[in-house]
């Protein structure tokens, strides 16, 4: 049986902390809790089940925080949770059944991490893999018999675990100052937290947060190094931006300037949104089925699905309102959109995310 070192950050988490110990305190042989800055009650609930509390002052930075608290471990392996997680009475089986038959050559566990649609800040997926649990100390081995050279890849298992998110509200506002903070202090965003960051914005930020982020986005299209994918989110989101603040010439000179290298189902998404709002619905549906059928996304496969099908429904009603006003309008014609209507709202109530 492996020994396991729970390793968490924490601040003014006195609502949820005791509700994440307990599903899993009895399963690790240390319990480190980092707290860094809390005015609740937060490090009397952590004394209930450990005396290895620390204080941590805050620097804008949770890889600096996670690396003093996994510095404070001593077991074979650490667990790395956040308080607003739980594990429930299913798979604190699993994780039981984990520890004792773990090979010692794993060095890295991933478990499935569910968040309900309601505090999903990047809704693309239902659930993902996520590193959970990690070998404290590596081992260097030698492999291939000959041109032998040493191992650099982890020994990676992907578990049936599922670790169940539940935030008692969303961290996008905090998120979106780090962010800031970061861009200002390194000039630039890295292709994962650029990533992240326009996710957060398409799913939970308002027109303000897009706006707030512009130079960020406008940066990243003068940057020789940015990759296609990186460009392609700066698009999608100066294109946003432009769109929600009436800069309809600029909305479509970045639009169509980058096709089709930027076409993605994220930039019909937002040109169909602006026919639509124009009453051409017509137009709009081109660019909406495009959306569903033509292209990939690369930030919020809702756009690429549910809400372009949604979007879709609309149009079709709108198109046979339209019929009506005519007097000499036909009923099949009038049917058929309405039918067609009936259908994409099928097609987006049975949509899911991967």
């Amino acid at each position: 049986m492996i020994t396991i070192s729970l390793c968490m950050i924490v601040k003014n988490e006195a609502d949820v902390l005791r509700r994440c110990l307990v599903s899993i305190a009895d399963l690790m042989d240390e319990i480190i809790i980092v707290d860094t800055g809390s005015t609740d009650h937060t490090k009397e609930i952590a004394a209930e089940f450990t005396d290895k509390i620390y204080d941590f002052k805050w620097q804008d930075d949770f890889a600096a925080a996670r690396n003093f608290a996994f510095s404070k471990a001593e077991m074979e392996y650490i667990y790395s949770a956040d308080a607003d997680e739980v594990v429930d009475y299913f798979n604190h089986k699993r994780l039981a059944e984990l520890k004792e038959a773990l090979l010692p050559e794993i060095e890295i566990v991933q478990m499935h991490y569910l968040t309900p649609p309601a505090f999903n800040t990047t809704a693309n997926f239902q659930k993902e893999y996520r590193p959970k649990l990690y070998k404290r100390l590596r081992e260097f081995v030698w492999v291939d018999a000959v041109h032998e050279t040493v191992r650099l890849e982890p020994v990676v298992y992907d578990s049936d675990i599922e670790i169940k998110h539940l935030p008692k509200n969303l961290h996008s506002g905090r998120d979106f100052q780090l962010f800031r903070r970061v861009f200002e202090r390194e000039g630039k965003l890295s292709a994962k937290l650029h990533s992240m960051l326009v996710k957060e914005l398409f799913v939970s930020g308002t027109t303000e947060d897009f706006l707030a982020a512009a130079d960020i986005f406008e940066s990243v299209l003068k940057q020789e190094d940015a990759s296609v994918d990186m460009k392609k989110e700066a698009v999608c989101s100066l294109c946003h931006i432009y769109h929600k603040s009436g800069d309809i010439a600029r909305f479509f000179a970045l639009a169509f300037k980058l096709m089709p290298d930027a076409v993605c189902g994220e930039l019909c998404y937002e040109i169909g949104s602006y026919f639509m709002e124009i009453a051409d619905y017509e137009e709009a549906m081109q660019w909406f089925h495009t959306a569903v059928h033509g292209t990939e996304t690369v930030i919020d496969v809702r756009r690429g699905g549910k809400l372009s099908l949604e979007a879709l429904s609309r149009c079709c009603r709108e198109i046979a309102g339209q019929i009506q006003e005519n007097e000499t309008w036909e009923e099949e014609q009038v049917s058929f959109y309405l039918e067609q209507a009936e259908v994409y709202e099928r097609e987006a109530l049975a949509w899911e995310l991967p």
